[in-house]
């Protein structure tokens, strides 16, 4: 086994760092360290800490460095916390006050930690955007089998993997396992693994499992070190606004375009038209991000910018293209597909004409996220066929957590942010949450968000309701006046139709197809036939343009499909 050294690590985050240090005010937390020869660790009191500008010490039982502080001498804070060591930065004192006999002394804010790691036991975590393919082979049956997937933390000892449901079978036959990680700058390694632990998530159709390195050479670990080291320094690049100018990790330097296909468990899935394909690179964000959340992190504000960018230039490019492709993500989460589809029909209710573009990703980016919150609830709530009054409160919450987890998206603007998410489940006789707002208190765009919303949700099975057809929904919100806006539920008809992009029709010749676009009288001008009642996938037939009426006949009937 190689000799490994212990190291400090960066912790970044201004989250982290105010955590930190609220442990260490405590008589006992913390040690001060002059910066200097020879100096030893002398005791003293962290009064408070006031992020970002300063903290206050109290010297007054080490009176004696009073004259090194005053001659600018540097120091270190020590303390102990959960049994690893923390260490600040060398900070400057900046002021020396004496009051009622005691010291105080207000000196500089560390604007980042430093951790001592054991090498071995340390864990480096993917942050979100930081993708790492791994391909994992083993002898499955007669043959040798390979499975991709993606990384998600890595130590010396062992590695956490995404991979598809499928690898169940893999696994459970393989003692052991060859494991190949596929950087972004196209660097490879492999290593022997052993799988330790299997936790299933049947909605997500994947497995994370935790591995145990076997064999490794002294060669191997000192890689495995070195991969550690940059994942930790690529990620704490995010950590804090002031180290965002540090040069990349070259690890996570994609090469030119054109190169080989990205590993990962998402390079395996298929969609059936080459839109549904680009929309799923938006999908598998939203995917990640609602893993994030439900870890305790944030909504990342850069990746939010970047995908609500791309969804915006796919709606651009090909409106109708894209309206079809949100019913083709039946492999992804629900809450991801609802998202997708209520961003995509709101920027094609929305128009480009008189919208600005900066509004038009701002309103994209808050239906992208908006039930994202729901992630953060108990999977039986979400579930349950019927709700009582206090579950139906806990479901309500799902709002305020959200909104609290998209506080560091400066870029997004604040009434847009509001309107949706905060205004998508109110509803005009003051029945919605989380506000109970009435209609007055409702912003055009809540009440176009409202309309939106309700259709794509009751176009998909529910626990306690299958999918509904289209004129059953038209019907049911034009009857009710009291809960939307009749002017948004008429717009969203006139712009959609009675038959919109994504509906499986049933003709008068007997066939069956999905319509893919629409002529500017609102009847099918492209279809596509498909020989079964059943979500768009490989299956999908021959696709027809022009006038379908007269080659199939007329439509006689939706077939209601949750996508």
């Amino acid at each position: 086994m190689a000799q490994v050294q212990d190291e400090f690590l960066r912790v970044g985050s201004p989250s982290e760092i105010e955590v930190l240090l609220e442990r260490l005010i405590q008589p006992g937390g913390a040690s001060l360290l002059l910066d200097k020869p020879d100096a030893t660790p002398i005791p003293v009191v962290v009064m408070e800490q006031r992020s970002p500008q300063t903290l206050l010490l109290d010297i007054t039982a080490v009176r004696e460095i009073v004259g090194e502080l005053k001659r600018g001498t540097g120091f270190r804070l020590l303390g102990q916390v959960q049994g690893k060591m923390i260490r600040t930065p060398v900070l400057k004192s900046l002021q020396l006050d004496l009051q009622e006999g005691r010291i105080h002394c207000q000196c500089e804010y560390p604007h980042y930690l430093e951790e001592l790691q054991r090498r071995e036991s340390f864990r480096a975590r993917l942050r979100l955007g930081m993708e790492v393919g791994a391909i994992v082979r083993g002898v499955e049956g007669n043959g040798e089998t390979a499975v991709q997937g993606d990384l998600k933390d890595l130590s010396q000892q062992g590695c956490q993997l995404e991979l598809p449901a499928s690898a169940a079978s893999l696994l459970a036959e393989a003692l052991l396992v060859e494991i190949e990680f596929c950087f972004p700058n196209e660097t490879r390694f492999t290593v022997q693994a052993a799988a330790r632990h299997k936790v299933a998530d049947s909605d997500r159709q994947a497995l994370r499992v935790g591995f145990h390195f076997e064999n490794c050479t002294a060669e191997q670990e000192r890689k495995l070190w070195f991969f550690v080291r940059e994942i930790e320094r690529e990620s704490s690049r995010y950590d804090d606004e002031s180290d965002v100018g540090r040069l990349p990790s070259m690890l996570f330097q994609s090469q030119a375009a054109g190169g080989a296909p990205p590993v990962g468990r998402r390079n395996l899935l298929t969609y059936p038209t080459p839109m549904a394909r680009r929309l799923a690179r938006v999908a598998g964000y939203l995917d990640a991000q609602l893993l994030e959340l439900q870890q305790g992190d944030d909504i990342d504000s850069v990746q939010l910018s970047r995908h609500a960018d791309m969804l915006l230039q796919l709606a651009e490019e090909d409106i109708e293209a894209l309206l079809f492709a949100t019913r083709c993500l039946g492999q992804e989460p629900l809450l991801v597909r609802h998202g997708l589809g209520v961003a995509v029909h709101m920027l094609a209710l929305a128009g480009s004409g008189a919208v600005p573009r900066d509004v038009r990703k701002a309103l994209a980016a808050s239906a992208m996220v908006h039930d994202l919150g729901k992630g953060l609830l108990p999977p039986a709530l979400l579930g349950a066929e019927s709700l009582r009054a206090e579950e139906r409160a806990q479901l309500h919450e799902h709002v305020e957590w959200l909104q609290q987890r998209l506080a560091g998206c400066q870029w997004l603007s604040v009434g847009v942010r509001t309107a949706v998410i905060g205004g998508v489940n109110e509803r005009l006789d003051g029945s919605g949450y989380p506000s109970g707002a009435t209609g007055d208190d409702l912003s055009e765009l809540a009440r176009m968000s409202a309309v939106v919303d309700v259709v794509d949700a009751m176009r998909r099975n529910r626990a306690d309701r299958p999918a509904w057809r289209i004129d059953a929904i038209y019907r049911h919100l034009l009857t009710s006046p009291h809960l939307f806006d009749p002017r948004w539920v008429k717009r969203y008809v006139q712009r959609f139709g009675l038959r919109p992009v994504g509906s499986l029709v049933r003709f008068s010749g007997g066939a069956l197809a999905w319509i893919q676009r629409l002529d500017q009288q609102g009847k099918p001008f492209q279809v596509q036939l498909v020989g079964e009642i059943a979500p768009p996938g490989e299956a999908l037939g021959e696709v027809l343009r022009g006038d379908i009426t007269a080659r199939l006949g007329e439509m006689i009937e939706e077939l209601p499909v949750s996508t």
